[in-house]
């Protein structure tokens, strides 16, 4: 089947081509106004033109792959508020002064350690009026009561930016927000929120509603902390409360994708809600009732849910069908994935950057694609076997959609995802289906303490299971080096397999045969490319981290104590990205020499003085009593540097010494890692 015949296809792909080129390159809405209406309006003249035309007009369909591209780029534009006069950057060029401003709460996050965490929309600034989001962090306290959903506050405050990764292939929060339209946070307390009377509730804070009624009412039932956590996952799309360790559990465990509420869920909702509609098909126009009610629920299990990204795919794919299928209209996987994906980019295109959504359709397209080629190879004849190795070849097609991906973002593999998705997708079912009768009990007061306890009884086991997978290390394949290179070749992999097993013909040999030749000719190139050599001073807080590689191998030292192992998350995320497999570790030395420069580590000792000695570079570390100026005549560097180590208030005077003697200084805790290449 060739897939770019079907017009809405080739329409998303240059509506995603459109949000691309808006993000990368970045062009103007004024600019994408003007243009879309000149090809819209080319678009209509050729269309006048081709109906007095037989044959098929080519320019016509580039005239629509054009304006698709257009329309792609302005709704990317548009829905950037920061493109807006109102927008508060725009009205507001310094935010680094106290300003009062009047919020909306929008979303709540799961807390940090120390903060409760929340999405804000922002109402004024000193009485002027602005639109945008930001990030509210509001320090932990016990005693007092986390925000609502739709709460609106006055506060005096102090913006603060979002600060980059202070080290190389760390997890770029930044850029992450940056695509939620979020660029600046705020840190407060409580006590100093003014909470103004609510005017009007929006439908997500009356989801919020909904949903705190659901758990006021579960919470009668005793459930355990994790049980409960889990079925808000599975049913109400909620993850906050998930502790850290269930949470990585089931990523190890490959099953990750359970706790997101997907096509799986909605899928088996939609089962169940058919099956109770059933009867409405025996009155007259019983199936539009039958398939508006469907809809509907689905939306409002949606909005519940938080219209996450996998939800809403789900959801409006599902919708698509019921509608098609009401229609009795004959659909195509392929052909509905398009439309969902084509409705969801246009009123929501940043969710073509959120890993979620990336995931959720490679995972489906890896299952329809692939999964009838798998289940072709073996017809059990028993029923039981059967829906084992149908459930086995479905696991086993969605992973093939997303591995590289995975590989890509979180660099490790759950050697096991096989035989805990073969346990926990048939439990999952009986899971929905009990928590959508356990909720609706609990909701009238009408669920006994006993189908309570054998629901948690229930969640409780598959936890169990789920770690039990999770501690078998030996099958978590960590750490894996993946570029996006490898990304790229990957799928292309992927893509030619499926067409050689498809077709089976010579042309797909060849194609693959090929493709083989391609990979195998840049994998040999990149491992043959010579490395370059690299020192780095890491920042970490409090203490001293130091990498040099040379040759591709890492050769790590540090002052952390043995039993501290955070240091392995930077030095391994370095070495992870570099593609570095050999990391050996060594002791502080105080001088370090690369090609024909020199650094000098000065310590809490302050010693520095040695004879005809001239660095290139200067790292002070643990807050050494000096006279930077005396120094800087001694020794006469050209750079400086101050690891995580120093005291802030030093790290202050010393910069402010380096300008006056104008050299560059480099705080890591501002400016983040200092890299050295040779």
């Amino acid at each position: 089947m060739k897939l770019l015949n079907f017009n809405i296809i080739k329409l998303t792909l240059c509506l995603i081509i459109g949000i691309l080129i808006s993000h990368f390159i970045g062009i103007t809405l004024i600019a994408c106004v003007y243009l879309t209406i000149a090809l819209l309006a080319c678009l209509l003249l050729l269309l006048i033109r081709s109906k007095k035309k037989i044959q098929k007009d080519y320019w016509f369909g580039l005239c629509a792959m054009c304006a698709m591209i257009s329309i792609g780029m302005l709704t990317s534009s548009f829905q950037n508020k920061k493109n807006r006069s109102s927008h508060y950057t725009n009205q507001f060029k310094k935010t680094d002064s106290l300003k009062v401003i009047t919020f909306k709460v929008r979303a709540v996050l799961k807390p940090s350690a120390y903060h409760d965490k929340y999405i804000i929309d922002l109402k004024s600034i000193d009485n002027a009026t602005v639109s945008g989001k930001t990030l509210l962090n509001i320090e932990k306290n016990r005693l007092s009561e986390s925000l609502k959903i739709d709460d609106i506050y006055i506060s005096k405050i102090l913006f603060s930016k979002i600060n980059t990764p202070l080290n190389p292939y760390q997890f770029d929060y930044k850029n992450h927000l940056a695509k939620k339209y979020i660029y600046h946070q705020i840190f407060i307390t409580k006590n100093h929120l003014l909470k103004v009377q609510r005017r009007k509730t929006t439908l997500f804070g009356f989801a919020n509603s909904i949903r705190e009624y659901i758990n006021k009412k579960l919470k009668p039932y005793n459930f355990k902390p994790d049980e409960l956590a889990i079925l808000n996952a599975l049913l109400l799309g909620q993850r906050h409360d998930i502790s850290d360790k269930i949470y990585t559990n089931y990523v190890n465990a490959g099953a990750i994708h359970i706790l997101a509420v997907s096509g799986l869920h909605v899928g088996i909702l939609l089962l169940i809600l058919s099956y109770l509609f059933k009867p409405l098909e025996w009155f007259k126009h019983g199936k539009l009732i039958k398939t508006l009610l469907l809809v509907s629920f689905l939306w409002c299990f949606a909005l519940i849910a938080g219209l996450s990204a996998s939800v809403t795919r789900a959801v409006t794919m599902f919708s698509i069908i019921v509608i098609a299928l009401n229609l009795k209209r004959p659909t195509n996987i392929y052909n509905t994935l398009a439309i969902s994906i084509l409705v969801i980019l246009l009123f929501k295109p940043m969710l073509l950057f959120d890993v979620g959504f990336q995931l959720s359709y490679l995972a489906v397209l890896g299952i329809v694609t692939i999964d009838p080629l798998l289940y072709k190879l073996w017809q059990p004849k028993s029923w039981v076997t059967d829906k084992f190795w149908h459930t086995f070849t479905v696991t086993m097609a969605a992973q093939c959609g997303i591995i590289p991906l995975s590989l890509y973002y979180f660099h490790q593999f759950p050697g096991l995802f096989f035989i805990s998705n073969l346990v926990i997708i048939p439990l999952l079912g009986i899971i929905l289906g009990l928590g959508v009768l356990v909720i609706s009990l609990a909701t009238t007061n009408l669920l006994p303490q006993i189908g309570a306890d054998i629901y948690g009884y229930i969640i409780a086991r598959m936890n169990d299971f789920i770690g039990w997978i999770a501690l078998q290390d030996a099958f978590l394949f960590q750490h894996i080096s993946f570029s996006r290179l490898n990304l790229f070749l990957s799928y292309l992999f992927i893509i030619v397999f499926i067409k050689f097993l498809i077709q089976k013909n010579y042309g797909a040999l060849r194609t693959l045969l090929v493709a083989i030749l391609i990979i195998q000719s840049i994998l040999i190139y990149n491992r043959l490319k010579p490395k370059q050599n690299e020192f780095i001073i890491f920042h970490k807080s409090r203490h001293s981290l130091i990498g040099n590689t040379v040759n591709n191998q890492l050769t790590i030292a540090h002052d952390i104590s043995s039993q501290a192992k955070n240091q392995d998350i930077i030095t391994k995320n370095y070495a992870t990205g570099r593609h570095i497999n050999a990391i050996h570790h060594s002791t502080l030395r105080s001088v370090y020499q690369f090609n024909n420069e020199k650094l000098l580590i000065i310590d809490s000792l302050g010693i520095y003085k040695v004879k005809s000695f001239r660095p290139d570079y200067v790292l002070l570390r643990q807050s050494p009593k000096i006279n930077l100026n005396r120094l800087i005549d001694s020794l006469q560097p050209k750079h400086i540097i101050a690891d995580g180590s120093n005291y802030k208030s030093y790290i202050k005077l010393w910069d402010e010494i380096c300008k006056k003697r104008k050299i560059p200084f480099h705080p890591t805790h501002k400016k983040g890692a200092y890299i050295i290449s040779y």
